[in-house]
């Protein structure tokens, strides 16, 4: 049992922590761990009926076959989730119903996220506060961010957001690329 323990926090510990920006990476994580330590049953089939007077002895078995792993799944998923997320999902002793509200939550707040970093993306302007690489570099985050959020931006459409963000006395230099562009 203090063995399992030990693994299962080492586990825990090497699966990057939910923060609401990262669910497929984190889930895909999650899911990998808890097959190798074989605690994803509970993941895999739905929670067994309630025992009852009338239950076989095979329900019994399989009752207690799925609670183990439930319990402890349950407990791995709460360990690797930022805890001001942790506080907006629902509790649920089930690690099935769990990883649903996770994803529900992640879904919502990934439609505002997508919708944040468009219209930063739109609206940003070079200003000389950081290098021009450095402002490039950041564009190019956003729209990577994009796309992991599956709103794609097309190169030719990052260039022209990155474009138009530079202050007039790059005009000389918008054209020239555009002269460039269309040969």
């Amino acid at each position: 049992m203090y063995i399992l323990s030990i693994t299962l926090h080492s586990q825990a510990s090497s699966v990057i922590v939910f923060n609401g920006l990262n669910f497929s990476e984190w889930c895909e994580q999650v899911k990998f761990h808890l097959g190798v330590l074989e605690l994803d049953l509970a993941l895999l089939e739905d929670k067994p009926t309630a025992i009852t007077d009338t239950s076989s002895e095979e329900e019994k078995l399989y009752h207690k076959q799925w609670e183990w792993p439930n319990r402890l799944s349950l407990m791995f998923l709460r360990m690797t989730i930022a805890n001001n997320i942790k506080t907006t999902i629902p509790q649920t002793e089930n690690t099935k119903e769990y990883l649903n509200f996770v994803e529900e939550w992640f879904r919502s707040a990934d439609k505002s996220l997508a919708g944040t970093l468009m219209a930063q993306l739109m609206t940003m302007k070079y200003n000389g506060s950081k290098s021009m690489h450095e402002h490039i570099i950041e564009m190019s985050d956003i729209a990577a961010r994009l796309k992991t959020l599956g709103m794609a931006v097309d190169d030719s459409f990052l260039v022209q957001f990155i474009l138009n963000s530079l202050p007039p006395e790059y005009g000389p230099f918008q054209i020239n690329y555009n002269t460039i562009k269309d040969k």
